[in-house]
């Protein structure tokens, strides 16, 4: 049974969203601080956490970072600010996801539902197990990352962005493509989120992020992993 963590202040909001996903089969736990739903989540390990920003106390961005220190669990960011600035900074302290105040519970619950089947990689056909290109080693078993020998840390959407370019490696995965293999159909957010992350992989991976070797640019279109001809 899949477990989401709500972690929200607004009981008006956590009792009626609960139901509703326990009806559909969820299994709910529901933390209504900060401090709470940070404990919550590293002790009951959930699948997916849905979590408010603003709260008092512990606000959702520090628990957020928090969590994202010691654990890689999908977390969407509840927020009633729509602000570009405000969904770069719940990217930056490694949120997945977020959805923007009031929404309904289908919205959220498709949320969830997309981001379980990025986690799982439910994309189709199987990907390899292994690929290894250039410097570059992607292990999906382990859900490791290489480059030269030496392991990098990713966040969820970084690792699930590389998987389907190095999968795809030399073929050019169009913005669209991205958008709905990684954040789903139903995404309306920033299109700039995909720039962020890709500006993310890149300080990690290449030698020189300005000029990249690998993950490439094609202008208008999308991006690409390129195949070194040396491999």
């Amino acid at each position: 049974m899949t477990h989401i963590l709500l972690i929200d202040d607004e009981r008006k909001l956590t009792a009626p969203l609960q139901s509703a996903f326990e009806r559909e089969g969820y299994q709910v736990t529901v933390a209504h601080d900060g401090h709470e739903g940070l404990s919550m989540a590293l002790v009951s390990k959930p699948d997916v956490i849905v979590l408010d920003v603003m709260m008092p106390g512990l606000d959702g961005w520090q628990v957020c970072q928090a969590i994202r220190e010691r654990s890689s669990v999908p977390i969407i960011m509840l927020t009633a600010l729509d602000e570009s600035v405000d969904r770069i900074k719940g990217l930056e302290m490694g949120a997945d996801d977020y959805l923007v105040k009031p929404f309904s519970y289908q919205e959220l619950e498709a949320h969830v539902r997309a981001m379980l089947r990025r986690v799982r990689l439910d994309a189709g056909g199987d990907p390899p197990h292994q690929v290894a290109i250039g410097t570059i080693e992607l292990d999906l078993d382990s859900h490791t990352v290489t480059r030269a020998g030496k392991p990098v840390t990713l966040r969820q959407k970084e690792f699930e962005i590389l998987t389907l370019l190095m999968t795809n490696a030399g073929k050019v995965i169009t913005r669209e493509q991205l958008f709905d293999e990684i954040w789903g159909t139903d995404w309306l957010g920033d299109t700039r989120t995909l720039d962020v992350h890709m500006s993310w992989l890149r300080s990690k991976l290449e030698d020189d992020p300005a000029h990249p070797a690998y993950l490439q640019t094609v202008r208008g279109v999308g991006y690409r992993f390129a195949v070194p001809e040396t491999t």
